[in-house]
């Protein structure tokens, strides 16, 4: 039987992920929407869907099986909380919260129900690339990682919605998580510093180095450019003790003619990691068709707030500042084993 899925907010990631759960991949289907503008809801949703003015109202629905939350990151808590309650399964794109006492609650219910419910959509995990170096530093071949240095830049950003809090507080969660995913290490103390500014970035802190120190003694260096005109250019490299691994630039295609040689660059993010928003979805399918959840974890969105909360202070104070998490609880100390194939879900 397909999973019953209900979608909240109907933005730009929640019509995208509509658009994926209903016409991309198998195993699913979209039976509810909620947004506030109930028109807008209405034009988006395939016929038949149950359209909800109230969030949380859909997730009491007896006909919804598991939920995917795109709706602004203050709406989260409570919506995560009545999906606890609920007991259901459920995809929430990031942020997880907007505050460090929000990630406890969330997840102090998540450990009382005695069951991973949440998967976080930090969807650089589930690209190919991604996983490609991971595997090379968990393999040991090169012996063990130093420094990694993670580029993250956007050709450009809203003027009027981006302000100089969100590189730290919206796109470094991107590189923190994938940070601690990539080195299985976390982060204790996190220092930014602002370099001459671009006279493109409308007054905004751009670009932003950050340095992530991990428990392990790594170094990663952050470099958060939003306004960098050209494309959206995401990179990666570790340095090891016996070598570097690289992500490859992507598109991989180089162009040769009379201009010259050359790569194209992904005008956005959608581009960039088309296969890995499918992909931690296919997999939060599948856990989600077995009652669970898999992937990046409540722990994993406690961990991000309090990195962001703390590259915030970095960025007012001009002092490194530290991450202090509290023991991780136990459910979130080891990863499940699912069928791969429950749900009719194809690989």
């Amino acid at each position: 039987m397909n999973l019953k899925v209900g979608i909240i907010g109907l933005g730009m990631m929640g019509k995208d992920h509509l658009r994926r759960l209903t016409k991309v991949l198998s195993g699913v289907d979209v039976i509810a929407v909620a947004d506030i503008d109930t028109q807008r809801a209405t034009s988006v949703a395939p016929a038949g869907t149950d359209v909800f003015s109230n969030p949380l109202a859909m997730i009491r629905s007896d006909k919804v099986h598991a939920v995917v939350i795109c709706s602004w990151g203050p709406a989260h808590e409570a919506q995560l909380m009545e999906c606890i309650a609920a007991g259901k399964p459920v995809f929430c794109e990031k942020p997880m919260v907007t505050s460090e006492q929000a990630a406890l609650r969330v997840m102090e219910a998540e450990e009382a129900f005695g069951r991973r419910l949440i998967q976080i959509g930090f969807m650089r995990r589930f690209d190919s690339d991604y996983r490609a170096l991971k595997a090379v530093i968990d393999g040991k071949s090169l012996g063990a990682p130093l420094i990694y240095r993670s580029v993250h830049r956007n050709a450009s950003v809203p003027a009027d919605l981006y302000t100089s809090d969100m590189p730290l507080n919206d796109t470094l969660v991107h590189d923190a998580d994938i940070s601690r995913w990539l080195l299985d290490d976390e982060i204790v103390n996190v220092e930014v510093r602002i370099p001459r500014r671009s006279s493109r970035g409308n007054d905004l802190r751009d670009p932003t180095i950050v340095l992530l120190y991990m428990s392990s003694g790594i170094i990663v260096d952050v470099e958060i450019s939003v306004n960098i005109s050209y494309g959206y250019d995401i990179r990666g490299e570790v340095s090891c003790e016996a070598g570097v691994a690289a992500l490859p630039n992507r598109p991989a295609t180089v162009i040769s003619d009379r201009h010259g040689i050359r790569q194209s660059i992904p005008s956005d993010f959608r581009d960039r990691f088309i296969d890995a928003y499918d992909q931690e979805l296919r997999e939060w399918i599948v856990a989600a068709s077995q009652g669970t959840a898999t992937g990046p974890s409540a722990w994993d969105g406690y961990a991000a707030t309090l990195v962001a909360d703390a590259a915030l202070r970095s960025a007012e104070t001009g002092q490194c500042e530290p991450v202090a998490m509290k023991p991780k609880p136990a459910l979130y100390a080891n990863p499940l084993h699912l069928n791969k194939n429950a749900g009719g879900v194809a690989a």
